[in-house]
């Protein structure tokens, strides 16, 4: 005879398919992990558009400033070719390395903050604010060769690959088309001058360069739908993931039922240790009794001190004949207290005139009024 598990065969292994919709602790625990559904697609669209846009107001201001910071460059070479020993001063080698980059980052900055800015406002759209440190620590996953070579071959990979050449693709196409109606214009850049050919350049690029950004936002918008479909399905859960989960949030139930069962053996064995204080007991006859006691030092009514159902009102009828209490057959009164008073709670005033009336007839076969 073989041995066999039926789980084994299934989609996802042992646990079975994920067909569960993930609940709010998996995903929470998904998001502290840093895994979210996230498109680096449509980050990087946002910035290539924010920075031909930036380029498309600016770049006449970067063509006079490049054209200044070169102006400045060329014109200290007489002083440097001037020095008989062939040596450079290093205070002018300073000052020229520390003005051409203050200059460049003139021009530069306003375009980083611009991206930067972009960036996280798009991200922040994506995923909402929340700072985790999971994924930078260090995992022995990560290092195993075995682990990166089967990611080479998974279908996240593959994925990215199909991107890559739609990326490839699209912009050969927006180049191409855009150029060859243009060929005339490039090829009139020798008979133009130096500010004119800068100003065709600048402004070809970044016509080409808002084209890419374009199409390259309609390529983003498909990867995002595409990674929430993905992110989704990686975290379904399992039927029995969620049993567990129930588990490890709520308890176990059979164990949350024998907590209660010894929660209830208790209260049981505190009622009966409480009924031989008990003036009466008013029972259904057989299904139900409730034991109660008139105490004007302890409340204005006459309180439930115990009351059971069946084997426990049995028991109840049993206990009161051993301390001598008085049990009194009213069945509407009975089923009333029993099901709207609580033990310890006092007679509501609707049935005052009905206990009154019992522990007027008990007080009198006991001798007390």
């Amino acid at each position: 005879m073989l041995k066999y598990e039926l789980q084994l065969f299934a989609k996802e292994g042992a646990g079975g398919e994920k067909t569960e919709e993930p609940t709010a602790k998996k995903l929470e625990d998904t998001r502290k992990e840093g895994k979210v559904a996230k498109s680096k697609e449509i980050g990087n669209a946002a910035t290539l558009l924010t920075l031909f846009v930036m380029l498309r107001i600016m770049y006449a201001g970067f063509g006079t400033g490049f054209l200044n910071l070169m102006r400045y460059v060329y014109g200290k070479f007489p002083a440097v070719t001037a020095n008989p020993d062939g040596f450079i001063p290093l205070n002018t080698l300073d000052a020229l390395f520390t003005t051409s980059v203050v200059e460049i980052l003139k021009m530069l900055v306003p375009l980083m903050l611009a991206s930067f800015a972009v960036v996280f406002v798009v991200n922040l759209l994506q995923v909402k604010w929340k700072i985790t440190t999971k994924p930078l620590e260090p995992k022995f996953s990560k290092l195993n060769p075995l682990n990166g070579f089967s990611r080479l071959f998974s279908p996240q990979t593959l994925m990215e690959v199909v991107k890559s050449f739609m990326k490839i693709a699209l912009i050969s196409y927006v180049v191409y088309s855009y150029l060859k109606d243009r060929i005339n214009e490039i090829l009139l850049l020798y008979d133009l001058p130096l500010m004119g050919a800068i100003s065709l350049i600048s402004r070809i690029v970044v016509d080409v360069g808002l084209r890419i950004a374009a199409f390259y936002i309609i390529i983003a918008a498909a990867d995002y739908v595409w990674e929430k479909y993905r992110f989704k399905e990686d975290v379904k859960m399992t039927k029995q993931e969620v049993k567990d989960e129930y588990k490890n949030t709520e308890g176990d139930p059979q164990i949350k039922g024998q907590q209660r069962r010894r929660m209830q053996e208790a209260s049981r064995r505190r009622m009966m240790q409480a009924l031989p204080e008990a003036d009466v007991v008013i029972t259904n006859p057989t299904h139900y009794a409730v034991a109660l006691k008139y105490d004007q030092n302890v409340t204005d009514a006459p309180f439930v001190v115990a009351k059971g159902a069946d084997f426990l009102a049995q028991k109840i009828k049993e206990t009161a004949r051993e301390h001598e209490i008085e049990i009194v057959e009213n069945k509407p009164l009975a089923r009333t207290l029993y099901a709207n008073v609580e033990i310890g709670e006092s007679v509501p005033p609707e049935l005052y005139q009905a206990v009154a009336e019992i522990l007027a007839y008990v007080y009198h076969l006991k001798g007390r009024i």
